[in-house]
């Protein structure tokens, strides 16, 4: 599958040089968050990359569940299960957890299908931000820190009808997308259609948390997005 050019494995342990997570985010998700740039201070490999091998090693089920418990750096090896039957988790060799997920109801190991789903859930999931996110700050009044944005993916969930399918794609639920605000941090819940041949075959939801909440300023989440849109557009302009 495409999927195994974004990362690397030895003796059954996954890792990642810092330009496969950063390709990956960009390429793929076209996601241009600082956190997985080559050079980053704080790096991160995408939550994205970590679902995408699950899907590519154990397989699709109608129904999962993926909570995220631990950044993955560039100097982690981790251990996917091939086979789950229930529920499973992604550690490292000191056993701490990363990820742990929950799987029901059919099973497919269909690559066209998985390659379709990966490629269609990444995609919507990279432009959380600043899109999806930037109209529901400003719908509720409230922004992140633009010096410091702190947003964090907390879970997500897939429930497909059917699995005999071989290509889906993600549409946004925008009445059922919301941010719930308590205080200086907020819940992001990205509810989305799942369809094939344009009928809707299922529903999934992502869930965002997002920390440091101010009253929302239009001039500074302006200055946000066009420094967001700088560096996306200098990136293509460089691989030319």
């Amino acid at each position: 599958m495409f999927i195994e050019e974004y990362y690397s494995e030895e003796n059954q342990r996954v890792s990642f040089t810092r330009q496969q997570a950063s390709d990956f985010a960009k390429e793929i998700a076209d996601d241009f968050n600082p956190i997985h740039d080559v050079d980053a201070k704080r790096f991160c490999v995408p939550g994205d990359l970590l679902f995408s091998i699950i899907l590519a090693k154990s397989g699709l089920n109608s129904k999962m569940t993926f909570n995220f418990s631990g950044m993955v750096t560039d100097t982690v090896a981790l251990a996917f299960p091939t086979q789950v039957t229930a529920s499973a988790q992604v550690l490292d060799d000191n056993g701490k957890e990363y990820m742990n997920y929950a799987v029901s109801g059919e099973h497919s190991k269909c690559e066209t299908l998985i390659d379709s789903l990966i490629r269609s859930y990444v995609e919507f999931s990279g432009h959380t931000f600043p899109q999806i996110l930037g109209n529901l700050m400003e719908k509720n009044n409230v922004m992140i820190n633009p010096a410091r944005p702190m947003i964090m993916y907390q879970s997500m969930e897939i429930d497909l009808d059917t699995l005999n399918l071989t290509e889906v794609s993600l549409e946004l639920n925008e009445q059922e997308t919301i941010l719930t605000v308590d205080g200086k941090r907020g819940q992001a819940k990205l509810k989305f259609d799942l369809l094939s041949n344009g009928k809707v075959v299922g529903h999934g939801v992502k869930y965002m948390v997002l920390s440091a909440l101010r009253e929302y300023c239009h001039e500074q989440m302006s200055e946000v997005n066009t420094r967001f849109y700088a560096i996306k557009d200098a990136y293509y302009a460089n691989k030319k």
